[in-house]
């Protein structure tokens, strides 16, 4: 069975995606990188591995172009934050980053706090804390 799980991403400019995600806290697994062609980003306590892949790269992968993400959304990646200071944090790093705040930090049922954000290249992102203290049964 595999043992992990690689997410593709496709990017005009690698290492001003990088210096995006860097500036959040991300950090990347220097042995799989390739400079200009890929970075290999890693998230939470596992290595949850985001490969950022310069577009003509990953369309050589995929056989096809990339989505415009002007119009349309291929995925939401969603994160998790220890409190809702990280959730505030995060999503003002991205704003100063250059990504943008679609979803402003705010609460969601009841139970979770959370904000969206788009990376440079249009790629939505959640991030959200969750008190399952309060969650419903």
């Amino acid at each position: 069975m595999t043992k992990e799980i690689w997410l593709n991403l496709p990017v005009k400019d690698v290492q001003q995606s990088r210096a995006f995600f860097v500036s959040l806290g991300f950090k990347f697994n220097e042995q799989r990188s390739m400079g200009d062609d890929a970075a290999c980003m890693l998230i939470g306590e596992k290595n949850v591995v985001i490969m950022l892949f310069k577009e003509s790269i990953f369309e050589s992968f995929t056989q096809k172009k990339s989505a415009n993400l002007n119009e349309g959304s291929e995925i939401l990646i969603s994160i998790d934050a220890a409190n809702r200071e990280e959730v505030d944090e995060l999503a003002a790093k991205a704003a100063a980053a250059g990504g943008i705040v679609f979803g402003k930090p705010g609460e969601n049922q009841g139970w979770m706090y959370g904000c969206g954000f788009s990376d440079l290249d249009g790629h939505r992102w959640n991030v959200l804390h969750m008190d399952l203290s309060k969650m419903p049964k």
